[in-house]
């Protein structure tokens, strides 16, 4: 098991916390209040530092009730084993409404991964593959 030791950098931070046993993702929770504009993304803070070990990545992704309800997506979602400062999250409001996100609001979910290095080599020609170069679409549906 993975340990991930987390630093309230203020008394009253939430503590990323799993909702249900078997769940996946740590939800974490908002430590300001901000009242997010149709189209607009914000910056918000967690109120807490974390650490993990390397090898490791934090994986922020959107709550599924947020998205759903409230149209509320996260962007910018990678958290490297390496930083120590206040975590933070970027949400977008993608619906056509006014959403206010109060301090303590579960704002997101974190999944805690393991992450495979690669070599990165340069070379004159891939080999070639079914799919080929079809992008999107390639299955027809």
């Amino acid at each position: 098991m993975v340990t991930l030791q987390v630093h309230k950098l203020y008394a009253d931070a939430g503590t990323p916390q799993y909702a249900h046993a078997g769940d996946a993702g740590l939800d974490v929770f908002s430590h300001e209040e901000y009242t997010l504009q149709p189209g607009e993304r914000h910056v918000f803070g967690l109120g807490f530092a974390a650490e993990f070990p390397a090898g490791y990545v934090a994986l922020v992704w959107d709550r599924g009730s947020t998205a759903i309800k409230q149209g509320i997506r996260n962007l910018a979602g990678v958290i490297d084993s390496g930083y120590r400062g206040e975590w933070k999250i970027v949400l977008l409001n993608v619906s056509d409404a006014p959403i206010t996100i109060k301090r303590g609001d579960k704002v997101a979910q974190i999944l805690i991964q393991p992450v495979e290095r690669v070599d990165v080599q340069l070379v004159e020609q891939l080999e070639e593959s079914e799919r080929g170069v079809q992008w999107c679409g390639s299955t027809n549906s």
